[in-house]
């Protein structure tokens, strides 16, 4: 059906078989359950909750939007609100930010402080499905069309969620079952693993089932995906709210990245986002990639509840303007594959595992022996888990086993000592240590910490560096190995110059070189930005500028025209690669230097040091190593 507002616009019609479904509520979202009190009474009402540690926000049901211009919500249905916390983060229904004190996580692990900054820059390298994951994450909002004309087409699918087909929507569906088909097919066959278990609980919590495919256009359900902006897991929390909603994260493991319990938690903030905008899916599920009080601003700046209307201007940024066609082009296509050239894709099975409860830190490749498993499918089943054991400190940890083996690991467990649950320590180097003095007090062989541990020189162990001790005979190079995160890491595609920044600031920032930002954004040797001039961050970014491709976008009135979106090639060189002018230089390692110290030096990044030099993340700059380095003539010197 279709509906034109006051002003006579014609809005988009639903493409919708139960157009009655939506999840009203009251609006009213605050913490003790009434705000229409005396401004000097409420702050001594709520001293109390701010001295016991809660979080607290004050909210305010939003202003009625103006009914001349705003968008008509779909109807209300019977379902409520009672569900809803009302904790937005950082914002009041009236669009303010709101007063949050946050509480101390319910346990506190040991964590060493060098490893937590460590974290940041010792990084696994991303395998090549993952990367080509995060460049149809970020890739074809290059060149997202502006939404000029709505485009209106008969429902051929079944859908519990407002679908609308314009030509912004028709440019991702062609964009997805064309230049990014490869990879879109992947993400489609692994939908399959994690969607029966995302549809229970959004089916448990009252909303609608099409919903879970937000963790596709968030992550490509991609438990490990960890964007440039810290958010991780599948559905992207950042950690301030996955705080909010209950998610652990620390050093030992980050529950962003469980595939159950983000998905409560994510069932649990649409909900509430839901209610915040009254009902309004398009504006709550826009606020999920946006923040709410983003949103919030949105209405009150352009007087209208439309998101389509608010996407017309310039207060929202891109990612947010691209988030919800990017929803309902997936969904087209996830529907109705075949009917996008998407076929034979081979399904994956769902999540199947046995849960067991671990009452002590245990070795994952212990729990692998006594389940007939291998490390990778325990690691595989429990992507929370950061390093090489359960957490130390939490006492009977949930963990999943392969399904059908729990009885024979609960068998094989309950004979397992106490002391040949862990095969590992960690171990953070202080003053006086040494090898001889470690092996004397852990009862171990100097040998083994030196061949563990890869350590070169064994006389030289630097203060507050890590090592992790074999506690048994036969050790693996599995805990050290964890010592590196396994985030997948996606980057920011651009960067708008802001008043104050510089090129170094922003190489830097993006862990690149000022000379690739030259090169990416054809800047020239003066290194002169202007505030909000756009620059390419990031070589997938780059690589997409420099390819021609033309993705037709077919617009509204039958008049069989077509929007042609192309993108010039850059004509872009890496650094060192043919036909740059470079120099090969040898660099002897000195006291005091770092990887990054080096990089800003010569003015190349640190990866590709990594990569000259056959280095892993994890490995540690020694005084007298000689490095490699591919140095751009210009910058010599």
């Amino acid at each position: 059906m279709s509906w034109s507002g006051a002003s006579g616009r014609k809005r988009p019609a639903i493409l919708d078989s139960t157009p009655g479904f939506s999840l009203p509520c009251s609006g009213q979202i605050a913490i003790g359950g009434s705000f229409m009190l005396l401004p000097r009474v409420l702050p001594l009402l709520l001293l109390p909750l701010f001295l016991a540690g809660c979080t607290v926000v004050v909210s305010a049901p939003p202003p009625a939007p103006n009914e001349s211009s705003a968008a008509p919500s779909p109807p209300p249905a019977s379902a409520d609100c009672a569900g809803s916390t009302g904790v937005i983060p950082g914002v009041a229904a009236d669009g303010a930010v709101a007063l949050v004190l946050e509480t101390s996580p319910a346990v506190e692990l040991p964590v060493p402080a060098d490893i937590v900054a460590m974290e940041e820059d010792e990084v696994e390298p991303a395998d090549d499905e993952t990367m080509a994951d995060n460049l149809l994450l970020t890739t074809p909002d290059l060149a997202a069309p502006d939404l000029e004309e709505e485009l209106v087409l008969p429902p051929a699918a079944t859908f519990d969620f407002p679908v609308v087909e314009n030509p912004k929507v028709q440019y991702f569906v062609d964009y997805y079952s064309g230049p990014g088909r490869e990879v879109f097919a992947r993400w489609l066959e692994r939908s399959t693993r994690y969607l029966p278990m995302m549809n229970a609980v959004f089916a448990e919590a009252g909303l609608p089932l099409d919903l879970t495919y937000l963790a596709m256009v968030e992550s490509g359900f991609n438990p490990k995906a960890f964007s440039w902006a810290h958010a991780s897991g599948p559905w992207q929390f950042m950690p301030r709210t996955g705080q909010l909603y209950g998610l652990q994260d620390d050093w030992w493991h980050d529950e962003r990245r469980d595939f159950e319990k983000s998905t409560r938690a994510a069932a649990h903030h649409l909900k509430d986002l839901h209610c915040l905008f009254e009902g309004d899916w398009n504006l709550a599920v826009a606020s999920y990639n946006a923040g709410a009080g983003k949103m919030l601003r949105a209405t009150k700046k352009y007087d209208t509840r439309d998101f389509w209307e608010m996407s017309q201007g310039k207060y929202l940024r891109d990612e947010t303007k691209n988030y919800l066609p990017k929803l309902m082009a997936m969904l087209l296509i996830a529907k109705q594959p075949a009917k996008y050239g998407f076929s034979n894709l081979q399904y994956q099975s769902p999540v199947a595992s046995d849960t067991v409860i671990i009452p002590t830190a245990t070795d994952l490749d212990i729990v692998a022996r006594l389940s007939g498993s291998d490390y990778a499918t325990i690691k595989e089943l429990n992507p929370e888990l950061k390093r090489w054991c359960t957490p130390p400190g939490l006492k009977d940890y949930p963990l999943r086993i392969p399904a059908g083996t729990r009885e024979q690991f609960l068998a094989a467990y309950a004979e397992l000592p106490v002391t040949a649950r862990a095969n590992y320590e960690h171990h953070k180097i202080k003053k006086g240590d040494t090898l001889q003095g470690l092996a004397k007090r852990y009862h171990i062989r100097v040998a083994d910490i030196v061949a563990l541990n890869s350590i070169r020189n064994p006389k030289a162990l630097r203060i507050g560096s890590n090592l992790v001790l074999p506690l048994q005979p036969g050790a693996s190079k599995i805990p050290r190995e964890a010592f590196e995160d396994d985030y997948v890491r996606t980057r920011q595609p651009t960067h708008t110059v802001r008043k104050g920044d510089t090129l170094s600031q922003i190489a830097q920032r993006y862990d690149v070189s000022s000379q690739e930002l030259r090169v990416w954004n054809r800047l020239g040797w003066d290194n002169v930005i202007r505030p909000g001039q756009v620059l390419v961050v990031s070589a997938g970014a780059a690589k997409s500028k420099g390819k021609t491709k033309a993705v037709t976008a077919s617009k509204s009135g039958g008049k069989g025209k077509t929007a042609t979106v192309s993108a010039k090639s850059s004509g872009s060189k890496k650094p060192g690669a043919k036909g740059a002018k470079t120099t090969r230089i040898v660099y002897q390692v000195k006291a005091g230097d770092t990887l990054s110290k080096i990089a800003r030096r010569y003015d190349v990044s640190t990866s590709r040091i990594l990569d000259w030099n056959n280095l892993s993340a994890s490995q540690l700059l020694q005084p007298g190593q000689r490095l490699t380095l591919l140095v751009d003539d210009a910058d010599r010197g």
